[in-house]
């Protein structure tokens, strides 16, 4: 066994492998860029060594200075992680002729497989079934097109080193082929630097169910049961879940069988995964095989009670596997949600910045640990105060539940996305709490096309139906008088002018437009001691209990005897009074006032925003990489304006409108912050 080795990767999955390392008694080496000094991988591992600046392209894709970092520290082993160079086949061979173990796949496996275009050749000849399209990389984005339209609309133009949805995208016509192609390799060269591209045509209403393997070095390959991943937004992955709830047990079979077959063709040995698009009659068809660790891992070690980092370890050491395919069990249900740095309210946009708060729900399950299953288990590469760069994927933590059956699973995940505080960049939780609820979801009835057809105008929280609308309007009373009470409570107030406290409340909802609702509420029965009062409105009565202090972010009680779990921010907005309780992903923000105070707040005219439109402003946090358009240019509605670069993802911004640029507000290369104007027109 090895006595050090070195991850090749940062976040969240390389402070996974250095747990298990740890487990195992073995030393660890973290690698590092500017961007992640303080980073948590950083701290949590034995020894760690700068590899470069921010961009990932002159730090964590740099092969030779991570081979240089082995030989510096005496690292025997090298775990890519997944992401960066865990699918270079050239870095593996490397690897090995430097005499260091690879913790994944042979070279040449990775290069059979990794490569999707090589890949689908290969599984044609083996005599799986395999999706139409063109399988050789493509020149021209005119040929893209060409492509496109004999193999007919919509199509899928796919980078060859792709993977995580970056250097993907679907076209339905030939403007969005042409366009999908450039910017496909773009983020192909930029992410993986290999800007190969090909075209597949689009199966529409499918599933995206996948086959978890593991082989090892003495010709034994077992499949590790499936997992559901079809609850996707722009094809990356938001919600996994294993079992599927979709498959039968014979189709089990059969795929993991046949993934079983396509492995042992190219003599794989260490864990990987075989993807599968699954049709409405379990007709199924190879789609990839990703020839490293998956993100959704986790919800395969929770069902069959394995550790898969410790496996690829051991395998990569020369071990046999420790078990049969007869002895893979599948025990309860795992959910997995990925909890990204995004804006669900601003079309899902990235969100970088410092964490002011990062609070996950209580962990009863831990990464490595096989022993204490069947409860909630987070996985983060990031804490409190810690920075969301720009440089990097989005994702801050993944959250994982581990119930009995499906229901329980999200049950449990429901009440820990309640709990998981984040503040100071926005976070997807509102949307993961969202889709746990969605009837269609819970049924298991839903495709990879899911999200688009539910939410094709985007989200909202105030879209969002709560199951009882009128106890968010009761917790924020109830808040609102525990607030009250302790400002009562302060000495050295003047006498007859010390605050009072009364029962009668109106819980005014701010809306965005101006547009407000007023719903009168009564707190009654108010304990200082035990924090419970009973609040009383519309025509419903709720007995709130819970140990709540005024700044703490997150709540946690009893109403009505049941346990509840929501979240609760002061002064939002520009607004000092406001408060905002979050729950199962519906969003109230109000204030709460007295009955003579809300008779006045009625009669505050509305302060409209300025007008913006004349400008084209900066939705996100990011790079501004090209400006397309000069001073003095006639610009029609829909045209190319500017590029910003932020999260390894190219994002276009057009014109909304025809109009003259009269100024450009910010030069190519500039970092940019939410909102800021980059064009002017006149």
């Amino acid at each position: 066994m090895f006595t050090k080795i070195l991850i090749a990767n940062r976040g969240e999955i390389a402070c996974r492998v250095i747990l298990t390392a740890r487990k195992m008694g073995i030393k660890t080496v973290a690698v590092y860029s500017d961007a992640d000094k303080d980073a948590r991988h950083v701290e949590l591992a034995d020894e760690a060594v700068n590899i470069g600046p921010a961009p990932s392209r002159d730090s964590y894709l740099q092969a030779e200075k991570i081979i240089a970092a082995c030989k510096q520290t005496g690292a025997e082993a090298v775990h890519p992680g997944y992401g960066f160079l865990s699918e270079n086949a050239g870095f593996a061979k490397r690897v090995e002729e430097e005499g260091i173990v690879f913790i994944g796949p042979k070279h040449y496996s990775i290069a059979a497989m990794g490569d999707k275009i090589e890949s689908k050749k290969l599984a044609g000849a083996a005599g799986v079934n395999c999706i139409p399209g063109v399988n050789d990389a493509i020149e021209t984005a005119e040929k893209a097109v060409e492509i496109a339209q004999s193999i007919g609309y919509p199509v899928m133009i796919k980078a060859s080193a792709g993977g995580g949805g970056k250097g993907l995208r679907v076209a339905f016509n030939d403007k969005e082929a042409f366009e999908g192609y450039t910017s496909c390799r773009n983020e192909a060269r930029n992410s993986f630097g290999d800007d190969r591209v090909f075209i597949e045509k689009f199966v529409e209403e499918p599933r995206h169910i996948e086959i978890q393997l593991i082989g090892d070095s003495h010709g034994n390959v077992i499949y590790l049961n499936e997992r559901e991943c079809s609850i996707q937004r722009r094809h990356q992955k938001v919600i996994e879940e294993a079992p599927s709830p979709f498959i039968s047990d014979e189709t089990r079979k059969a795929m993991g069988e046949q993934a079983v077959q396509l492995a042992k063709a190219v003599n794989y040995q260490s864990a990987g995964t075989v993807e599968f698009v699954v049709g409405k009659d379990q007709s199924f068809y190879f789609l990839e095989m990703n020839t490293r660790l998956q993100v959704e891992h986790p919800v395969t070690e929770c069902i069959t009670g394995l550790d898969l980092v410790e496996l690829m370890i051991r395998v990569a050491a020369g071990e046999a596997l420790p078990l049969t395919q007869d002895q893979v069990k599948r025990d309860g249900w795992a959910i997995e949600c990925r909890i990204n740095a995004e804006d669900p309210f601003r079309g899902f946009l990235p969100s970088t910045g410092r964490l002011v708060r990062f609070q996950p729900p209580k962990e009863t399950m831990f990464a490595s640990d096989i022993e204490h299953l069947h409860g909630v288990r987070v996985d983060t590469g990031v804490q409190d105060g810690g920075e969301i760069p720009m440089f990097y994927d989005s994702m801050i933590a993944k959250l994982i539940v581990h119930g009995t059956d499906r229901n329980d699973a999200i049950a449990k995940m429901r009440e820990a996305l309640n709990s998981f505080v984040i503040r100071g960049v926005s976070s997807n939780i509102p949307f993961q709490a969202a889709l746990l609820a969605h009837p269609k979801f819970v049924a298991g009835d839903f495709n990879t096309g899911f999200i688009a057809e539910n939410y094709a105008n985007g989200f909202r929280a105030e879209d969002v139906p709560h199951e009882d609308a009128d106890f968010l309007v009761a917790l924020a009373a109830y808040v609102n008088r525990r607030i009250l009470a302790r400002a009562a409570g302060i000495s050295g107030q003047l006498p007859g002018h010390g605050v009072t406290v009364g029962e009668e409340y109106v819980v005014i909802g701010l809306g965005d437009s101006g547009e407000n609702t007023a719903q009168p509420a009564v707190v009654r029965d108010y304990q200082a001691v035990s924090g419970s009062s009973a609040v009383q409105t519309g025509d419903k009565r709720y007995e709130i209990c819970s140990g709540w202090h005024l700044g703490g972010a997150r709540i946690r009680g009893t109403v009505n005897g049941q346990p509840f779990a929501a979240q609760v921010e002061r002064g939002v907005g520009k607004n000092p009074l406001a408060i905002r309780i979050i729950h199962n992903g519906t969003r109230l923000d109000a204030m709460v006032l007295s009955p003579r105070a809300a008779g006045f707040h009625a009669l505050m005219p509305f302060k409209a925003p300025p007008d913006m439109s004349r400008f084209v402003l900066s939705p996100m946090p990011g790079l501004l990489a090209e400006v397309s358009v000069q001073v003095g240019q006639k610009v029609q509605a829909g045209e190319r304006v500017a590029v910003i670069e932020a999260m390894k993802m190219e994002n276009v911004l057009f014109a909304m409108a025809d109009g003259v640029v009269g100024k450009v507000l910010a030069s190519r290369g500039e970092s940019l912050s939410v909102d800021q104007p980059i064009v002017e027109f006149v």
